[in-house]
């Protein structure tokens, strides 16, 4: 089979969100592959539409995925808008529902009631069941720099004064630009370093995070790297309220022990003052830091905390930080995706698409039957 048609729709509705899940460069190998590749026009991507028109795409208007033929491919990055009409395509995007978060089941829904299918980016794995692609590192990078940030502001600022909107930056070296101004700022309060614990420091997220610390200057003794071995034993753990950034890059499967609550936090020895939830699981029962409720944005990026004495503390649980660096957040994701984009004109056969159906398949299955 050739000429399948792909459909890269906006993230309409989205607040701040630049990334996209096809690049120019991504978009001509597909072009080059066979595929037709319709682009919808968005004044918020980081790419120009005129830079997906240059190397062959069709641009479209806006939010045109719902009338595209039902064989066309939408691809995406966010959840959909909320709203009810059944889904009859095959959509390629982030859903996140398949963990139970809040309102899953009015999510997944939409896609059996329409005929469509879900092939879910988050659950795209190779033979060896390793994600084919992820936005980890830059989140990672991306919440540690808001989170020292963070740390620098309070230390700098009332606490009448809640850490300001941020907005994209045009690469890493600016952001970190930044960052450097933010902690020599704190230093100057505190004359020393902060202390990050970053928990997942093993994983694409976690590495990202340390990266960025280290960069940014902060001495090596005080990141630390924790993973699997470290949280074995079970929390709450005194090192986290002991350090003064908590940086959470987790890839949360099922209930574990909390690693920080509210009954930990209430200690003298307390020193933690910022902790950033990279893996924003904030709607998930299983959520391992039970201390917020509130998902973030860049426009109100912390949320405080009621806890007692010094210092305060926010909580950053923003759930698309790679927005912060979206022209090489999406690049980098493009790049690893592109082997399986190559393949969704097989995707009932493919072994990495045929999978996502089939889990898509088992997820529907759990849906209450008033759902359908």
């Amino acid at each position: 089979m050739s000429g399948t048609i792909l459909h890269l729709r906006s993230e309409l509705g989205k607040a701040l969100e630049h990334r996209s899940a096809l690049t120019p460069k991504t978009t001509k190998a597909l072009i080059d592959a066979g595929y037709t590749v319709n682009v919808e026009r968005s004044p918020e991507r980081i790419f120009d539409d005129s830079e997906f028109e240059a190397v062959g795409a069709t641009l479209v208007p806006e939010n045109t995925w719902r009338e595209a033929p039902t064989d066309h491919i939408i691809i995406g990055l966010k959840e959909l808008p909320v709203e009810e009409f059944p889904l009859k395509h095959v959509h390629v995007q982030f859903a996140h529902c398949y963990k139970q978060q809040g309102g899953w089941e009015k999510v997944l829904s939409r896609f059996p009631r329409g005929g469509g299918t879900l092939l879910d980016l988050e659950f795209l794995t190779d033979d060896k069941n390793r994600r084919v692609a992820a936005f980890g590192y830059h989140a990672g990078f991306a919440g540690a720099a808001l989170a020292l940030e963070t740390w620098a502001w309070q230390l700098t600022h009332p606490a009448s004064e809640p850490f300001p909107s941020v907005s994209s930056y045009p690469n890493e070296d600016a952001l970190i630009v930044d960052v450097k101004k933010a902690i020599a700022a704190g230093k100057e309060k505190t004359g020393k370093d902060p202390r990050v614990l970053v928990i997942g420091a093993l994983g694409r997220c976690g590495s990202g995070a340390v990266d960025l610390c280290l960069r940014a200057g902060v001495p090596t003794e005080n990141v630390l790297k924790w993973d699997m071995a470290e949280t074995a034993k079970g929390g709450p753990f005194p090192e986290i309220v002991e350090s003064d950034i908590f940086v959470n890059c987790i890839y949360l499967m099922s209930k574990i022990p909390n690693f920080v609550d509210m009954k930990s936090l209430d200690t003298p020895d307390r020193k933690l003052s910022v902790i950033c939830d990279v893996s924003a699981d904030t709607t998930n029962p299983n959520n391992p830091i039970p201390v917020y409720t509130v998902a973030t944005t860049f426009n109100e990026p912390t949320v405080p905390v009621e806890v007692k004495g010094e210092p305060r503390l926010s909580v950053i649980s923003i759930d698309h930080l790679p927005s912060l660096l979206p022209r090489e957040a999406s690049e980098a994701f493009s790049k690893d995706l592109l082997p399986s984009l190559l393949s969704l004109k097989e995707w009932r056969t493919h072994p990495v698409w045929s999978k996502a159906e089939k889990l898509f398949q088992e997820k529907v299955a759990t849906l209450p039957k008033d759902s359908l």
